[in-house]
């Protein structure tokens, strides 16, 4: 109850502090059930002596389970590991009253100091273990190709940067500042556009580098451009999660000035989409089919509040509920499945939400589905993801991939990319673009 309690105070804020109170919940639950459920059933021991104690130090009620381990060292001891994972500084917070617990089971004689030490492995081993399903949050860029040759804008003289000014509206990387005074202040002699004027830009500007400011939907429609035209790419994140901007290292509108100063950037790979033989649909980020964009919705509602693994696993629950499998061929194989997901370049973690890439010049998408096709297979999809044991299930596929064609054989859907809404098709060519994009970003 004690830990609980902590938690639901830590939950109280958001960010960090929620993320370790949920996690250290989960870890307390991974602990509980090791030691209260399995370890004291399978290595029964008596606990010690009542009258060997002095009678102050004595409990008024005595536990009857088994003395081996310590249930309570070892809720502690999860709970503080799995603080210390998210924030060190809760977790050293925490930890001398972690410690009282442990050791006042010994002190009140209902455990032998070798159970509490028992316990509180079994704690730290159950805090480790919701890695396995909920990894950390990311603390270095992704990787990506040097380039060295992008143009140095002093002022950015040169630079067509496209705002879009609902983007600085609420939480962002700007906090509410608008977009369009930001980009101004760095760049004096930037010119600023809206994102209505992106299709007639390069005939009216002739710019030397592209940029925007906005969130990832505006991110993927301005890099297609540059990426078109072989611009550099000036990328201020301006939204709400800024999912690129975060893989690529660039954090705000410092970070892109110095590069862009300075001429410093990188190649990143784009990712591209033609449906029904029509052009290419570029995207920075995935592109999906069937109920993946509504889960990727509703689980961004909802990670403010819950945490993105939570949250994730609430908007699956939802959404796979009230899905209706598609059939399809997949590189001419016929499949029957739930929802596609296609990201442009290797996401980690491997289940089934993706937050993060290590690289962006893979040369690869990645590729997940799930199977429609087996008894049970919702059912089945959804232990497998609160067990992290995806890798073995037959009802979930990954792959990495360079190209992807899909056929629907029963209709039309639409395909969303980069959290967009597309256009809807039957047929689906992928492919990975590698190098495609020349991004400003600082070499520190």
């Amino acid at each position: 109850m004690l830990w609980l309690v902590v938690a639901g105070v830590l939950a109280a804020r958001k960010g960090v502090s929620r993320r370790a109170a949920l996690r250290g919940v989960a870890a307390i639950a991974g602990a509980s059930f090791s030691a209260s459920l399995v370890a004291k059933r399978l290595l029964p021991r008596r606990r010690p002596a009542a009258d060997l104690l002095a009678v102050p130090r004595r409990l008024t009620r005595r536990p009857t389970s088994s003395s081996f381990p310590s249930g309570h060292a070892a809720s502690a001891a999860a709970f503080t590991t799995a603080l210390a994972m998210e924030s060190p500084a809760l977790a050293l917070a925490v930890a001398p009253v972690a410690a009282a617990v442990a050791y006042s089971r010994v002190h009140t004689g209902v455990h032998w100091p070798s159970d509490v030490a028992a316990g509180a492995a079994i704690g730290i081993g159950a805090g480790l273990l919701t890695r396995r399903w909920w990894p950390l949050g990311r603390t270095e860029r992704a990787t990506a190709r040097e380039h060295q040759t992008l143009a140095a804008l002093v002022d950015g003289e040169g630079l067509v940067v496209v705002v879009n000014r609902s983007a600085g509206l609420g939480a962002t990387s700007l906090g509410a500042v608008d977009p369009a005074e930001a980009v101004a202040e760095e760049w004096p002699k930037a010119t600023i556009v809206g994102i209505d004027d992106l299709d007639t830009l390069i005939d009216d500007y002739a710019p030397q580098a592209l940029g925007v400011a906005g969130g990832d939907g505006s991110v993927g429609a301005v890099a297609a451009v540059a990426a078109a035209h072989r611009l550099p790419f000036a990328l201020v994140p301006a939204g709400t999660l800024n999912h690129f901007a975060r893989d690529v290292g660039v954090h705000g509108v410092d970070d892109t000035a110095r590069a862009v100063t300075d001429g410093e950037g990188v190649l990143v790979d784009l990712a591209a989409v033609s449906v029904d033989g029509a052009g290419p649909r570029w995207f920075v980020n995935t592109a999906s089919l069937g109920g993946y964009p509504d889960m990727v919705r509703l689980r961004e509602k909802l990670q403010d509040r819950w945490g993105k693994w939570p949250a994730a696993v609430i908007a699956l629950a939802k959404v796979l509920r009230t899905s209706r499998p598609m059939r399809v061929e997949l590189n001419g194989e016929p499949r029957l499945i739930w929802m596609l997901f296609v990201g442009n370049g290797p996401y980690r973690p491997k289940g089934f939400a993706p937050t993060m890439r290590p690289a962006l010049d893979a040369g690869l998408m990645d590729v997940r589905y799930i199977r429609a096709d087996t008894r049970f297979s919702r059912a089945r999809f959804f232990v497998g993801a609160l067990l992290g044991a995806l890798d073995r299930s037959r009802t979930y596929r990954h792959l990495e991939t360079r190209w992807l064609d899909v056929r629907l054989l029963d209709g039309a859907v639409a395909i969303a990319t980069d959290g967009e809404v597309g256009p809807t098709g039957s047929t689906f060519e992928f492919r990975s673009r590698p190098a495609a994009l020349a991004v400003y970003r600082p070499q520190d």
